[in-house]
């Protein structure tokens, strides 16, 4: 064994070990009172969860956050905790920076920029971003990933079960097991910054039409598999805006619609991180004129016939056609269903495809919180599976379901009104399977996928 695999081998122990403790001290006293008869105080064992979730950087935070944003993964009380946890994590001071830059882009790096900011513009759970400035005086953003993370994701990713553990001893009605598979697969290419800048590529060339939208340029020079320098993108927070003019809050969140859904329906591309961090709202003559869109790394490449499901389900709620409706769940991956589980699934259908069933100027939802977007539809679920199920929630429906979720919360948060069924309806009007295939081959082939 090299002294590098030692290292590596070292550091996933020690994970192993701290967060181990951490969440298995939860777990324990769950399984204790399970096997005892005692009744859970799950308000108080989720408050203890998050707060010893909240003690540790990293994958671990990354996988709570993540968890809290698909329904039915956590039962509501850990979800509303979860939800709370930041996700900013203590920054690399300036002689770790030095240390890390000078193992991706050699001894010389600083002479390969004509300035680079000692403090991160942002910090998160993988890594940071420093601002730094090229020769040519371009302004970049330097994603420079932090040490040893390799091992912190598959230590982190290990402990998993033990958070889904208190899904199924709760609530029975949902098998977690694909979840789990997608959210590790995720997070492994998350790691990826090769990858990302693929991302990058294809998003630049998925939304070049959209005036709107504003995706960075790579600078691969600068760039390796743990370091990722892209144009910096000037822009002000989302949320800055939610007291603008209806007009102007209308136009930001039609520009978000058309970052999410056309890459989807033509495609079958999501942007599937939610968090309001990753949007940024430039101005053109001093006014908002659009969003700027950030972060590559939870991108979901879907199959062309997951799409076609999306589609059909969405017409065969419109129609009332049944035979459509099953037939899209079929393709989406469910198995054994039965009138009982469709009705259950179809709760959920009609909440996500509600407004866009609604041909009419309308908030996404009326009287609903950003941060209780969907909370209520799927506790309706989880009560009616825990009945009638269980039932395996598909791979591929976890991260589309996700970024639903989080777009709506968007709407939310801008108190948008807008007609959502002509915007969806122009989005899949010369809609079919085969030319999302064709377009997605054409594209990924494109961006080196």
């Amino acid at each position: 064994m090299t002294d590098k695999e030692k290292n590596r081998l070292s550091a996933r122990a020690k994970r192993y070990a701290k967060v181990g403790t951490n969440v298995g001290g939860v777990a324990a006293r769950m399984a204790g009172a399970r096997f005892f008869g005692v009744t859970l105080d799950r308000g108080k064992n989720a408050l203890e969860l998050a707060a010893a979730l909240g003690g540790l950087k990293g994958p671990i935070m990354k996988v709570a956050q993540l968890l809290a944003t698909i329904p039915d993964a956590l039962p509501p009380e850990y979800a509303t905790e979860l939800t709370k946890l930041q996700s900013q994590a203590p920054p690399m001071g300036w002689a770790f920076v030095k240390r890390r830059m000078n193992a991706e882009l050699g001894a010389d790096w600083q002479n390969k920029f004509a300035s680079f900011e000692h403090h991160p513009a942002a910090a998160a759970s993988l890594g940071q971003v420093h601002r730094a400035r090229s020769h040519d005086g371009k302004e970049l953003a330097c994603k420079l990933q932090y040490p040893d993370m390799q091992s912190a994701v598959e230590a982190d990713l290990s402990q998993l079960q033990l958070l889904f553990a208190i899904r199924s001893r709760f609530d029975p009605g949902i098998d977690t097991s694909e979840i789990a598979q997608e959210i590790g697969a995720r997070l492994r290419e998350e790691l990826d910054y090769v990858r990302e800048a693929k991302h990058v590529a294809l998003y630049r060339a998925m939304l070049s039409n959209e005036p709107q939208i504003r995706v960075p340029g790579v600078w691969p020079e600068l760039s390796t598999g743990r370091l990722l320098t892209l144009d910096w993108l000037e822009g002000r927070k989302l949320l800055d805006h939610k007291n603008d003019p209806l007009d102007v809050r209308n136009s930001l969140a039609t520009a978000m619609f058309a970052a999410w859904w056309h890459p989807f329906s033509r495609l079958g591309v999501i942007h599937g991180d939610p968090h309001l961090g990753n949007y940024t709202v430039f101005d053109i003559d001093g006014k908002p004129a659009g969003i700027n869109l950030l972060d590559y790394g939870c991108i979901r490449i879907f199959p062309p016939s997951f799409v076609g499901g999306v589609v059909d389900l969405y017409r065969g709620l419109e129609r009332g056609d049944d035979a459509l409706v099953v037939h899209a769940y079929e393709t989406w991956g469910f198995k054994r269903l039965n009138r009982e589980l469709i009705d259950i699934l179809n709760i959920w259908a009609k909440f996500i495809y509600g407004p866009l069933l609604d041909n009419r100027v309308r908030t996404i939802a009326d009287g609903v919180k950003p941060s209780e977007y969907g909370r209520r539809e799927a506790f309706r679920v989880s009560r009616a599976l825990k009945e009638k199920g269980p039932v395996t929630v598909p791979r591929e429906f976890v991260f589309m379901d996700r970024a639903a979720i989080g777009l709506g919360a968007v709407f939310l948060h801008l108190s948008a009104e807008l007609n959502f069924y002509k915007l969806f309806n122009e989005a899949i009007e010369d809609f079919s399977v085969d030319k999302v295939a064709a377009r997605q081959q054409a594209a990924l082939t494109q961006a080196g996928l």
